[in-house]
């Protein structure tokens, strides 16, 4: 299947920084799918969007859309869309003719435009607020105006620039599903840029971890989460259980002991990696023999965060981050066991 979208060695350096704002990306998109581009401030991950909408050129490499070399094709030509963190609506119009600006600039009365508006607004769910101008609206409502101009101009390929990280949580997950149910009824082909790697989870297919202007991983959203590429990934995706140790004879290692990985691993030096989540915590009993997926420990912090209670577990010198489930608590000094359960454990180079 052609891909959507591919940038094939995308590098960008900026005239005045010497260090290039991306560095080599490869990136494929399958047709309607949702690809969250995620990492932290200044990664290069809205240039790698900024370069797909033709509103930046790259230093080197080429962008392609479903097998068309656009590198060099004007934005307004690319049948491509972006939503950007803020609004940018047009404070003199009214909510339906922002909408219907595209139709507009591409001759249709404004009847017509106005009529075809309607659809995107009633797919934001703002079919009612048509005729209000738009210094009336809340911010939420801003951004789903937004959504609908972009919409509204039919782009084969919607890319999104943060633009729900100036909303409160609930209005984020009203976005969220808006975007959901847009997938439902029109299928683009979605690029979302956010640093939040519980919205990157929430929304998209597939997660590109991009650090330090070079792609990281580009996975399923499970495979990012438990087969992270290297440390720099599992740390971006809130991971912080890196035990040291020697990887040989399908086990890692190390002072917690054997642990047998679910995959062919490359023997020598490597770091245990494992999702603090998936690890099950039950209090020590003296009577009680170890399995072999399990391990003994001694807490020794607890954290509450919000109705959970996260934990480190002190295994001689290394410590083992764990979360309790809602309403289960250990005290500092409790002898416990806890299972590494073997779908859930990787291993990546030191």
């Amino acid at each position: 299947m052609t891909s959507a979208i591919a940038l094939s060695s995308i590098s960008k350096t900026f005239a005045a920084d010497a260090v290039p704002a991306l560095n080599g990306v490869n990136l494929d998109v399958l047709p309607g799918t949702c690809t969250a581009i995620l990492g932290p401030s200044g990664s290069g991950k809205s240039t790698i969007l900024r370069i797909i909408a033709g509103l930046e050129d790259p230093s080197g490499g080429g962008v392609f859309v479903n097998g068309v070399d656009m590198t060099s094709v004007l934005p307004e030509n690319r049948r491509i869309g972006m939503v950007f963190q803020r609004p940018l609506l047009f404070p003199h119009l009214s909510v339906i003719d922002n909408v219907a600006f595209a139709d507009r600039a591409a001759g249709l009365s404004k009847a017509e435009a106005r009529r075809n508006a309607l659809r995107f607004l009633d797919m934001v769910q703002l079919e009612e607020f048509a005729s209000r101008p738009i210094r009336s609206l809340s911010g939420g409502q801003e951004q789903r105006v937004a959504v609908a101009r972009v919409l509204a101009a039919r782009p084969a390929i919607l890319l999104l620039d943060e633009p729900f990280s100036a909303l409160d949580a609930a209005l984020r997950d009203d976005m969220h599903q808006l975007l959901a149910d847009i997938r439902a009824s029109l299928s683009p082909t979605v690029l979302l840029v956010t640093h939040d790697r519980d919205e990157a989870a929430a929304v998209a297919d597939r997660i590109a971890v991009v650090e330090g202007g070079q792609l990281l991983q580009h996975d399923t959203v499970d495979r990012i989460y438990h087969r992270p590429s290297c440390r720099a990934v599992a740390r971006l995706m809130g991971g912080r259980n890196f035990v040291d140790g020697v990887a040989h004879d399908g086990a890692h290692h190390s002072a917690v002991g054997r642990v047998t990985v679910d995959e062919n691993i490359p023997e020598g030096p490597g770091a245990l990696v494992v999702r603090q989540e998936a690890i099950a915590v039950a209090t020590a009993s003296p009577s009680r023999s170890l399995a072999a997926d399990e391990f003994a420990g001694v807490v020794s912090a607890v954290q509450r965060n919000g109705a959970r209670r996260s934990i480190v577990i002190g295994v001689d010198e290394i410590d083992i981050h764990a979360e309790l489930p809602p309403g289960v608590n250990l005290p500092v000094g409790a002898p416990v066991v806890f299972t590494l359960p073997r779908e859930s454990v990787s291993v990546v180079a030191r």
